[in-house]
C-alpha cells in the first residue's frame, strides 16, 4: 500500500504540474488573440507531437516530454533589416543561430495579415508575456487557499491524546521511563486521554500551541487548570517540572553548538499529548501563504547558483540537503510521493500536496519574470526597451526601427545552456540525495 501511495503521489504531482503549465500558456493564449495576434500553435510539452487538433487557425496538442509548453504567436520578432550584413564580430556558430531564428519568425509573418506581436503597442506585448506568470500566481492563491482556508493546517487541539507516566529529559534522549523518574504532573493530577483544556491558570485557551506555552514558561509553579470531561468542568492543579528541550530553527531543526551537539533549553513540562486536527484558517492565508512563498522563492532564485552548488556539494559529501534546497521536477515528485505514503489522515496527506503544487506555480511565477530571454521576464525587457526607444526617437523628431531581438539569440543561447546545465546538478542531486522532510 505505501507503494502505491507513493505513486499516487508522484502520479498527482505531474498531473498538477502540467495542468499549471497548460493554464501558464492560457494566460498568454487569451491576451494574444484578444489583441488580434495570430496564433498557429498552443503546444503542453516538448519534442515529437503525440495528439494535436486545429481549432480555426491554432493548433492545439500535446508534444512527448511534459516538461513546459509554448504558444506559437505570429511575428514574435520583426523581420530582419533587407541587406543587412551579418557582424563580423559574431561566430559563424552564432552567426548561424541568429540567422535561423530570423527565418524561423519570417515563417511566423506569412499569412499574418499584419496581425504579429512585434506591432502590438508595448504595454499589449508586456500584458501577453505576464499573462502566463500571473496565472500562476492566481493559481498559488487559489491552491493555497483550498490548502489552508477550506481544508486546514494540522495542529494540535486543546484535547488530550496520551499522558505521559514519567519526566524524561530531552537530552537523555530515551523513552521508556525508570523507577527513579519522577511521575509527570499531568498524571499525577489525574488528567485522562479525552480530556479537553478549558483554561490554564486563569487563561482561556483554544490551541494546545497556547496550553504549552504557559506550560512551558511555569516550570516550578502551580497552576490550576479547568478539563472538561464528558461534558462536565472540573479544576485540577499541577506544578510543571523543569526538565530539558532540544532548541529548533524555524524549520525545526536542531540547533547545534561549535562542537556540533545539541542545544537544550530548561523548560516547564507537564506530560500533556495533544490530539491533532485540520484546522481551516481564515480566507485570506492563501493569499498571505503566496506572499510569503514569493519572498521566500525570490531569495532562492536571486543566489540560484550558490543553492545549486550547495545542493551539489551536499550530494558529494553525503550531507542532507536543506528543506528549502532547489529541487527538480523529480525531486518535486520524490516530495509528493512521500507525502501520499506517509502515516497520516488522507485529507492532511491531500492538503500538503495541494500546498506543495501552490508553491511549484510559486516558484513558476517568480522564475519566469528573471529578466533574460527565452524567459517570459525577458520579453517584457525586450518590449519596455522597444518602448524606451521609440520614445526618444519622438523626442527627437525620427522613426526608430523595431528593436530586433534576434541578435539576443546568443545570449538566449547561453542562458539556456546555464538552465539546462543547473537543472542537471538538481536532478542528480534529487536522485541521489533528495530533500527529505520526515
Amino acid at each position: 500500500m505505501t507503494a502505491i501511495a507513493f505513486l499516487i503521489g508522484v502520479l498527482v504531482l505531474v498531473i498538477g504540474l502540467a495542468v499549471s503549465i497548460a493554464l501558464h500558456e492560457i494566460g498568454h493564449l487569451l491576451p494574444a488573440k484578444l489583441f488580434g495576434v495570430r496564433v498557429g500553435q498552443y503546444m503542453i510539452g516538448f519534442g515529437p507531437t503525440l495528439w494535436s487538433k486545429r481549432v480555426g487557425e491554432t493548433e492545439y496538442g500535446f508534444k512527448l516530454l511534459p516538461l513546459g509548453g509554448f504558444i506559437s504567436m505570429a511575428g514574435m520578432f520583426p523581420p530582419a533589416p533587407e541587406g543587412e550584413e551579418p557582424s563580423k564580430r559574431r561566430s559563424r556558430f552564432f552567426a548561424t543561430m541568429v540567422q535561423d531564428a530570423r527565418d524561423a519568425n519570417a515563417e511566423t509573418l506569412v499569412q499574418a495579415d499584419d496581425r504579429v506581436f512585434y506591432k502590438l503597442p508595448v504595454w499589449k506585448r508586456v500584458i501577453v508575456m505576464l499573462g502566463g506568470p500571473l496565472m500562476n500566481l492566481v493559481l498559488a492563491v487559489v491552491l493555497f487557499t483550498i490548502a489552508l482556508s477550506a481544508i486546514g493546517v494540522q495542529q494540535g487541539t486543546t484535547t488530550v491524546a496520551s499522558v505521559s507516566e514519567c519526566v524524561i529529559p530531552a537530552s537523555q534522549q530515551r523513552e521508556a521511563c525508570t523507577s527513579s523518574d519522577p511521575v509527570a504532573p499531568a498524571a499525577a493530577a489525574g488528567i485522562q486521554p479525552g480530556d479537553t483544556i478549558v483554561s490554564i491558570d486563569g487563561t482561556p485557551v483554544s490551541t494546545f500551541a497556547e496550553a504549552a506555552a504557559i506550560i512551558q514558561r511555569s516550570p516550578g509553579t502551580p497552576l490550576s487548570v479547568v478539563i472538561d470531561r464528558d461534558g462536565a468542568q472540573q479544576t485540577v492543579q499541577f506544578t510543571p517540572q523543569s526538565t530539558d528541550r532540544a532548541v529548533t530553527d524555524d524549520q525545526g531543526r536542531p540547533v547545534t553548538d561549535a562542537a556540533g551537539a545539541p542545544q537544550y533549553e530548561t523548560v516547564g513540562f507537564a506530560g500533556l499529548r495533544a490530539q491533532e486536527a485540520l484546522a481551516p484558517q481564515p480566507i485570506w492565508a492563501g493569499a498571505d501563504a503566496t506572499v510569503q512563498q514569493v519572498g521566500a522563492v525570490a531569495q532562492i532564485v536571486a543566489n540560484l547558483p550558490a543553492r545549486i552548488y550547495e545542493a551539489a556539494a551536499d550530494t558529494l559529501t553525503g550531507q542532507p540537503r536543506a528543506a528549502d534546497s532547489p529541487m527538480s521536477v523529480v525531486g518535486a515528485g520524490r516530495l509528493a510521493g512521500d507525502i501520499a505514503a506517509v502515516e497520516a489522515p488522507i485529507l492532511a496527506r491531500v492538503q500538503s500536496i495541494i500546498a506543495l503544487l501552490g508553491g511549484l506555480n510559486v516558484a513558476l511565477f517568480v522564475f519566469n519574470l528573471i529578466p533574460l530571454l527565452p524567459l517570459d521576464g525577458g520579453h517584457v525587457v525586450v518590449a519596455l526597451w522597444d518602448g524606451i526607444k521609440r520614445w526618444f526617437a519622438r523626442v527627437r523628431g525620427r522613426v526608430a526601427r523595431p528593436v530586433d531581438a534576434t541578435r539576443l539569440v546568443p545570449v538566449t543561447f547561453v542562458v539556456v545552456v546555464l538552465l539546462v546545465g543547473m537543472g542537471g546538478v538538481l536532478f542528480l542531486a534529487d536522485i541521489f540525495n533528495p530533500v527529505q522532510l520526515f
